[in-house]
């Protein structure tokens, strides 16, 4: 049995729809319910929903055998995973955005940004000489310039739609993200058939 970690959310779905089509599992299941995990019926193929910032985790600890994760979140952290494939869905971007009048090379001595890519966000504006002060948040990121708690935000953006709801805009993209397959090289060198197929599979 191979072990997929999956994070929760549309992702979850998205790629569970994904391993259908490519005929790696019957049917989709359930991806926003209550239960963490699912087994196919012919008990090739074991899925795991957790939180986005735990997949890689679990696949680093050889809890899971594979991982599917957006980009973003594989740049922001360390892990000693291998990435052999860009499955091209959950298709998104790691932007700076604020309001309009936002002037990034102002004469302030520090911005300050909440995110929750701290890593990230400081490689950004330490590669063009500016001092950030990172204020990290966990959700509703929209709302920090707006109350004051920080000068601009750096978040994913899809469409742009809540940012433009909320009075912001997208001031310039710093990555873009799409879903990968991650594997813990236990798992990738034990040539593993079915490790092989799931691969194989998702290509």
């Amino acid at each position: 049995m191979i072990t997929i970690a999956l994070p929760k959310g549309r992702l979850a779905e998205e790629s569970a729809n994904l391993l259908k089509e490519r005929g790696l599992l019957s049917h989709v299941p359930e991806t926003d319910g209550k239960e963490l995990t699912y087994v196919s019926p012919d008990k090739s193929i074991r899925l795991l929903f957790v939180r986005s910032q735990d997949v890689c985790t679990y696949v680093e600890e050889c809890a899971a055998d594979l991982g599917i994760i957006g980009w973003d979140i594989l740049q922001e952290g360390n892990y000693d995973l291998l990435c052999p494939i860009d499955l091209g869905i959950g298709e998104c971007r790691l932007s700076l955005a604020s309001f309009p009048d936002f002037d990034l090379f102002s004469s302030r001595s520090k911005v300050r940004v909440a995110t929750k890519y701290p890593e990230l966000s400081k490689s950004f504006f330490f590669s063009k000489g500016i001092s950030c002060e990172i204020i990290k948040l966990y959700g509703s990121i929209e709302l920090a310039p707006i109350v004051g708690l920080s000068d601009c935000i750096v978040d994913l953006v899809s469409t742009g739609g809540t940012l433009k709801a909320n009075g912001l805009k997208e001031i310039e993209v710093i990555l873009e993200s799409s879903a990968r397959v991650v594997i813990n090289r236990t798992s990738y060198y034990s040539q593993n058939a079915e490790v092989i197929r799931v691969l194989e599979g998702l290509k």
